[in-house]
Protein backbone atom coordinates (compact mmCIF):
# COMPACT_ATOMS: atom_id res chain seq x y z
CA UNK A 1 0.00 0.00 0.00
CA UNK A 2 1.37 3.41 -0.72
CA UNK A 3 1.57 5.45 2.17
CA UNK A 4 2.40 9.39 1.78
CA UNK A 5 3.94 11.31 4.56
CA UNK A 6 3.22 14.30 6.94
CA UNK A 7 3.64 18.13 5.98
CA UNK A 8 6.56 19.43 7.25
CA UNK A 9 6.22 21.41 10.53
CA UNK A 10 9.10 23.96 10.20
CA UNK A 11 9.05 28.51 9.96
CA UNK A 12 11.89 31.13 10.11
CA UNK A 13 12.76 29.83 13.51
CA UNK A 14 14.00 26.48 12.82
CA UNK A 15 18.10 25.76 13.48
CA UNK A 16 17.23 22.02 14.34
CA UNK A 17 15.51 19.98 11.75
CA UNK A 18 14.72 16.39 12.81
CA UNK A 19 13.77 14.34 10.01
CA UNK A 20 12.28 10.78 10.37
CA UNK A 21 12.10 8.41 7.83
CA UNK A 22 7.90 7.95 6.97
CA UNK A 23 5.65 8.17 9.60
CA UNK A 24 4.07 4.67 10.77
CA UNK A 25 0.43 3.83 10.43
CA UNK A 26 -0.67 5.37 13.87
CA UNK A 27 0.97 8.65 12.90
CA UNK A 28 -0.71 8.67 9.79
CA UNK A 29 -3.81 7.96 10.96
CA UNK A 30 -4.00 11.11 13.42
CA UNK A 31 -2.12 13.02 11.11
CA UNK A 32 0.52 13.90 13.57
CA UNK A 33 4.50 12.94 14.34
CA UNK A 34 5.41 10.32 16.18
CA UNK A 35 1.38 8.90 17.64
CA UNK A 36 2.34 5.62 18.75
CA UNK A 37 1.86 5.84 22.19
CA UNK A 38 5.22 3.33 22.35
CA UNK A 39 7.20 5.74 20.31
CA UNK A 40 9.80 7.45 22.66
CA UNK A 41 10.37 10.33 20.33
CA UNK A 42 8.38 13.37 22.16
CA UNK A 43 10.37 11.84 25.66
CA UNK A 44 13.79 12.31 24.10
CA UNK A 45 13.28 15.60 22.45
CA UNK A 46 11.25 16.74 25.55
CA UNK A 47 14.16 16.21 27.70
CA UNK A 48 16.55 17.89 25.13
CA UNK A 49 14.16 20.81 25.76
CA UNK A 50 13.89 20.48 29.09
CA UNK A 51 10.21 19.98 28.93
CA UNK A 52 7.90 17.46 29.90
CA UNK A 53 6.25 17.13 25.75
CA UNK A 54 4.70 13.94 25.88
CA UNK A 55 2.42 14.93 28.70
CA UNK A 56 1.13 17.69 26.44
CA UNK A 57 -1.35 17.55 23.66
CA UNK A 58 -0.03 17.38 20.27
CA UNK A 59 -0.70 21.19 19.43
CA UNK A 60 0.90 22.53 22.65
CA UNK A 61 4.21 19.63 21.32
CA UNK A 62 4.36 21.15 18.27
CA UNK A 63 4.69 25.28 19.80
CA UNK A 64 6.82 23.87 22.17
CA UNK A 65 9.10 22.66 19.34
CA UNK A 66 8.92 25.81 17.51
CA UNK A 67 9.63 28.39 20.14
CA UNK A 68 12.69 25.78 20.55
CA UNK A 69 13.93 26.67 17.06
CA UNK A 70 13.04 22.43 16.39
CA UNK A 71 11.28 21.54 12.94
CA UNK A 72 10.34 18.10 11.84
CA UNK A 73 9.97 15.89 8.08
CA UNK A 74 10.59 13.09 7.17
CA UNK A 75 13.47 11.94 4.45
CA UNK A 76 10.88 9.85 2.37
CA UNK A 77 7.86 11.68 0.33
CA UNK A 78 6.14 8.17 -0.58
CA UNK A 79 6.54 4.68 -0.64
CA UNK A 80 5.02 1.35 -0.48
CA UNK A 81 5.03 0.17 2.64
CA UNK A 82 2.92 -2.89 4.62
CA UNK A 83 2.70 -1.79 8.35
CA UNK A 84 4.82 0.74 9.74
CA UNK A 85 8.14 -0.81 9.87
CA UNK A 86 11.10 0.69 8.06
CA UNK A 87 12.50 -2.72 6.95
CA UNK A 88 8.82 -2.65 5.26
CA UNK A 89 9.51 0.14 3.04
CA UNK A 90 9.65 0.08 -0.79
CA UNK A 91 9.73 2.09 -3.50
CA UNK A 92 10.82 4.97 -1.49
CA UNK A 93 10.18 8.66 -3.56
CA UNK A 94 12.53 10.95 -1.53
CA UNK A 95 11.49 14.31 -0.56
CA UNK A 96 12.71 17.63 -1.45
CA UNK A 97 15.01 18.24 1.99
CA UNK A 98 17.01 20.44 -0.04
CA UNK A 99 14.14 22.84 -1.42
CA UNK A 100 12.96 22.58 2.42
CA UNK A 101 15.96 23.73 3.53
CA UNK A 102 16.44 26.82 0.99
CA UNK A 103 13.44 27.85 3.15
CA UNK A 104 14.82 27.69 6.02
CA UNK A 105 17.81 30.82 6.92
CA UNK A 106 18.80 30.07 10.71
CA UNK A 107 19.07 25.96 9.77
CA UNK A 108 22.40 24.95 11.52
CA UNK A 109 21.68 21.20 12.11
CA UNK A 110 20.06 18.15 10.70
CA UNK A 111 19.45 15.37 13.03
CA UNK A 112 18.20 11.80 11.57
CA UNK A 113 15.70 10.04 13.80
CA UNK A 114 17.03 6.49 13.05
CA UNK A 115 19.48 4.40 10.33
CA UNK A 116 16.80 4.84 7.17
CA UNK A 117 16.48 8.44 7.95
CA UNK A 118 20.02 8.63 7.85
CA UNK A 119 21.42 6.76 4.77
CA UNK A 120 17.93 8.70 2.58
CA UNK A 121 18.95 12.19 4.39
CA UNK A 122 22.81 11.88 3.51
CA UNK A 123 21.95 10.32 0.19
CA UNK A 124 19.83 13.64 -0.46
CA UNK A 125 21.58 16.19 1.06
CA UNK A 126 25.12 15.16 -0.20
CA UNK A 127 28.05 16.74 1.16
CA UNK A 128 26.97 20.05 2.94
CA UNK A 129 29.47 22.50 4.41
CA UNK A 130 26.93 24.92 5.78
CA UNK A 131 25.11 22.24 8.43
CA UNK A 132 26.23 20.09 10.90
CA UNK A 133 24.62 16.45 10.30
CA UNK A 134 23.42 13.91 13.19
CA UNK A 135 22.66 10.70 13.04
CA UNK A 136 20.75 9.21 15.78
CA UNK A 137 19.08 6.37 17.37
CA UNK A 138 15.90 5.39 16.25
CA UNK A 139 12.44 6.54 19.16
CA UNK A 140 10.76 4.11 17.50
CA UNK A 141 9.43 1.14 19.67
CA UNK A 142 10.69 -1.82 17.28
CA UNK A 143 14.36 -0.70 18.20
CA UNK A 144 14.23 -2.28 21.56
CA UNK A 145 17.73 -0.25 22.76
CA UNK A 146 16.65 1.06 26.28
CA UNK A 147 15.39 4.61 26.79
CA UNK A 148 18.70 5.68 28.81
CA UNK A 149 20.87 4.78 25.95
CA UNK A 150 18.84 6.46 23.47
CA UNK A 151 18.52 9.55 25.37
CA UNK A 152 22.60 9.92 26.38
CA UNK A 153 22.85 10.28 22.27
CA UNK A 154 19.94 12.66 21.58
CA UNK A 155 21.14 14.84 24.52
CA UNK A 156 24.08 15.95 22.26
CA UNK A 157 21.65 18.19 20.67
CA UNK A 158 20.87 20.35 23.24
CA UNK A 159 24.43 21.83 22.28
CA UNK A 160 22.70 22.37 18.49
CA UNK A 161 20.23 25.02 20.27
CA UNK A 162 22.35 27.20 21.77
Amino acid sequence: MRKTGLAPIVDDRTTLLLLGSLPGDASLKATQYYAHPQNAFWRLIGRVLGQDLHALAYPDRVEALGVAGVGLWDVIASADRAGSLDAAVRTPEAADLNGLIAGLPRLKTVAFNGALAARNGRRSLGERADLTLIDLPSSSPAHARPFEQKAAIWDRLALTLR
